[in-house]
């Protein structure tokens, strides 16, 4: 009979039990697991320095670990215990979900705006100002990262690979970032940019994502992507109207100009997240395909 390695003999005196792959990437593993000192389902991330560039290894990495150790809101996974074995192994003990966004439209076709989308948008986006007022930017928000609990109805924010802290307006990113299909145009040209609005622009792929079941620009090459951002949202042809106060925010937010987008903190005040929209004369609502 095998021995297990020095990092799972480690988990095992801390409590946790390794179940099966959940998802597997080019350097990590997530693992279902079991803690006697955590209640609920958990989920393991398990990090394989050997395996990493060294750019992961001294840049992105060190800042996840910070990240991730020093943040906690309803809406973002939590992360109980980051343990470091030696000089190779990481495991990121955290909460586990049912399934992700990206699952529940695909398996829906397309999320009615009220209050399924509108419901799970703003969860989205009060984590996102939670980081922001923080100075903290995600930097590769998507559907894929939005992980829900079986009902659909809790939503919660994961993934700080590209995450990081920045200091004061002037502190822009450079780094490319996430996916080009959530990415603003600005991260597609490869200038210097504002990390706080280019994730406000990848909400606004979301938002869109979520009411229409596809992505609104495609997965066409970045310069492709950039040519379609240029000339503004366009909506699936025989798609039913969407409730405006819905499709003004994601024009808001899918605006080409950095400067024009609004805040995570104003995307979270919104009068129709927040309900207190005044009434208004709407076009009918889209029904969720099954």
């Amino acid at each position: 009979m095998p021995q297990a390695d020095p990092g799972e003999r480690l988990l095992g005196k801390l409590g946790y039990r390794l179940g099966q792959t959940l998802g597997e990437g080019s350097f990590s593993k997530v693992k279902a697991a079991t803690s006697s000192k955590h209640k609920g389902p958990l989920a393991i991330k398990v990090l394989d320095r050997r395996q990493m560039s060294a750019n992961i290894v001294y840049k992105f990495l060190p800042r996840e670990l910070s990240i991730v150790r020093k943040i906690r809101h309803p809406n973002i996974v939590h992360v109980f215990d980051v343990i470091e074995v030696g000089n190779r192994m990481i495991y990121i003990v955290m909460e586990a979900a049912d399934t992700d966004l990206q699952q529940l439209v695909q398996e829906k076709g397309r999320l009615p705006c009220v209050p399924q989308a509108r419901g799970i948008f703003v969860q989205v986006a009060r984590a996102v100002q939670y980081l922001h007022d923080r100075n903290l930017v995600h930097r590769d928000l998507k559907c894929e990262n939005v992980l829900l609990t079986a009902d659909g109805r809790q939503a919660k924010l994961s993934d700080f690979g590209f995450g990081r802290e920045i200091h004061g307006k002037l502190d822009l990113s450079r780094t490319f970032c996430g996916t080009a299909a959530y990415s603003a145009p600005e991260v597609l040209m490869t200038v210097p940019y504002d990390a706080k609005k280019a994730d406000m622009w990848s909400l606004g792929v979301i938002l869109y994502t979520m009411v229409t079941g596809t992505l609104p620009f495609g997965y066409a090459n970045d310069h492709s992507i950039v040519q379609q951002q240029k000339k503004g949202v366009v909506y699936p042809e025989g798609l039913p109207p969407l409730l405006e106060p819905c499709q003004a925010l994601i024009t808001q937010l899918l605006r080409f100009s950095p400067a024009e987008r609004p805040s995570a903190g104003q995307v979270a005040r919104n009068a129709w997240l927040t309900g207190h929209s005044a009434r208004r004369k709407r076009a009918p609502e889209i029904p969720a395909q099954h």
